[in-house]
């Protein structure tokens, strides 16, 4: 009910910025005041028409999605392709309706408004679904099996981050005399796992060695509806080149060699 809430302000927010990023066009360009050249009532016409159309798009590209990180290059680039797209369907809509065109520039500032207030906001509403996310309880409560350099580092960027998907407990197959890591308790021994998914209510499994327990793990993820999660450094991978992509429909984990990517 949380992340519906505020998926659905968020929604509803993003709309609301689209159409004040064309306004703020059209009164950059035409001046304070309502033109007769250029009717106010026919651009803000067009603009309600295309801003669904965005939302959609954005929709598509899982630019809503909770555990997106939304200042990196690639949701910048989100950004700009769906306000490009928006330009354009704008440009049409106002043309089919009225069969006049109108200033080019004003095209560009409402491209350019709309892509920076848009990037700028999600960034900042980010934080503001992190944090209520991340509220006891918790959202994605989230178990960690297996202690490693990668899984403490993974752990510790989590927390960093203030990431939806929060560490909540521990479990290793060796154990370990370490209570907590991060602030995260470290519960004991794999014996304990059923036990933790119940009363955690865990809805994120992340594996960080014992691969041997992998076929486990995942048997129990799925007998409760868990989403489970595999660190590379448990196949051996390293390196963090690794990436996942569609070989004929089949998802497949690819390393590249170096000499290959220059």
């Amino acid at each position: 009910m949380r992340l519906k809430a505020l998926t659905i302000l968020w929604l509803l927010s993003d709309a609301l910025l689209f159409a004040g990023a064309y306004v703020l066009a059209y009164f950059l360009r035409v001046g304070f005041l309502l033109s007769t050249d250029f009717p106010f009532n026919k651009y803000l016409l067009a603009t309600v028409i295309v801003t669904p159309v965005w939302i959609i798009i954005l929709m598509m590209n899982r630019a809503y999605h909770p555990l997106r990180n939304q200042r990196t290059a690639a949701n910048a680039a989100t950004m700009i392709f769906a306000a490009l797209v928006a330009t354009a369907l704008f440009s049409l809509t106002y043309y089919f309706q009225y069969t006049k065109f109108f200033s080019r520039l004003l095209l560009v500032l409402a491209f350019v408004l709309s892509t920076l207030i848009t990037w700028l906001w999600h960034i900042l509403y980010q934080e503001v679904l992190r944090a209520w996310l991340r509220r006891d309880p918790p959202t994605y409560p989230t178990l960690i099996v297996g202690i490693t350099r990668e899984s403490r580092a993974l752990i510790e960027t989590l927390q960093r981050h203030r990431n939806p998907l929060k560490p909540v407990a521990i479990l290793d197959g060796r154990g370990g005399a370490e209570k907590e890591i991060a602030g995260i308790p470290m519960l004991g021994r794999l014996h304990k796992l059923e036990e933790t998914l119940e009363e955690l209510h865990i809805t994120h499994l992340i594996q960080g060695s014992d691969l041997e327990q992998s076929l486990n793990l995942l048997s129990a993820c799925r007998q409760r509806g868990i989403t489970y999660m595999l660190l590379p450094s448990v196949l051996g991978i390293v390196e963090r080149d690794e990436r996942v992509e569609s070989l004929e429909g089949w998802p497949v984990t690819v390393v590249t060699p170096e000499q290959l990517m220059r």
